[in-house]
């Protein structure tokens, strides 16, 4: 079901509240340009500093722009098992294809806690799930047993964000559990080809935010086994992919969208707006990618 390109959509602002109708133009946009799923409410999305009312609102946003046009693979996670709840219960009363669940963050569960969470959650929705393993951003990572034990044990727990940049992690998990049972989707762009040479089945892009024909492109080259394609695709994507984790994201895609007029620029606290010296070396790498229209 969750395979290709899905854009880990950023929440756009406007004089510090929700920009709903660039959402929604947004959400057109990525549909014109064959974006596979949509994520919104991710690390992307700045779920972080949503309030939960803003939250549901911008997942019931984007679910009713697609109008079952492409699957939306809602974020949903918290580090609190209640709110997850609460969350996954409105992303299925929306209309969510499936939900997307972040390892909880700075409480940092042990693994059998971790494995409580997400079984507790599985028990109480019957949407497909996608764990989210980012340790860079939780403080911890989901062990490979602990994937394997709740694959096992949770019919409705289908695949993984994968994360935490390690080559092995993905390769012990398809080895474990195979790549037809479980969903593997990078979660970082740099290293989409190289995991779905390992078995991946696509990934959730920030650089789709802005290129989202070539993100779609490069998995679908790579699926009907046009390798030298993908791999042209990819080089041609990488200096940008960079510039975009110059500093944290969502901070240099939001300004790589303002600067392609998608969207403003506006964050929120406590992020603060690109430096000069690092918005210089984004617009250098917009200028040189030969992905990007004049």
């Amino acid at each position: 079901m969750f395979k290709g390109s899905y854009v880990a959509l950023v929440t756009p602002f406007r004089k510090g509240k929700v920009d709903e109708a660039r959402i929604k133009d947004l959400v057109e946009f990525h549909l014109d340009n064959g974006t596979d799923g949509l994520v919104p409410c991710g690390s992307t999305g700045e779920s972080a500093t949503l309030s939960y009312d803003e939250h549901k609102r911008v997942t019931e946003i984007v679910i009713k722009t697609v109008k079952g046009r492409v699957p939306v693979l809602a974020g949903a996670g918290s580090n609190s098992t209640e709110e997850t709840l609460d969350l996954v219960k409105h992303a299925e009363k929306a209309g969510a294809t499936g939900v997307l669940l972040v390892v909880p963050y700075y409480n940092k569960p042990t693994p059998r806690g971790l494995y409580e969470h997400f079984k507790t959650v599985a028990k109480n929705t019957k949407l497909p799930i996608i764990l989210y393993n980012i340790p860079s951003r939780s403080g911890i990572g989901i062990p490979v047993e602990t994937v394997v034990q709740l694959a096992h044990d949770c019919p409705t727990i289908i695949g993984i964000k994968e994360a935490s940049g390690s080559m092995d992690y993905t390769s012990q998990l398809l080895a474990t559990l195979g790549a037809n049972r479980f969903t593997v989707l990078s979660g970082d762009d740099s290293i989409t080809l190289p995991l779905m040479a390992l078995g991946a089945k696509g990934v959730v892009s920030v650089i789709a935010n802005i290129l989202p024909a070539a993100v779609s492109e490069l998995c679908k080259s790579w699926v009907h086994g046009h390798a030298g394609r993908a791999l042209e695709l990819h080089t041609q994507m990488f200096p940008l992919i960079r510039a975009l984790f110059v500093e944290t994201n969502p901070i240099p895609i939001k300004a790589a969208m303002a600067q392609l007029k998608l969207c403003t620029e506006e964050l929120r606290l406590p992020l603060v707006s690109i430096s000069d010296e690092n918005r210089k070396k984004l617009l250098d790498a917009l200028k040189v990618c030969p992905l990007i229209k004049a």
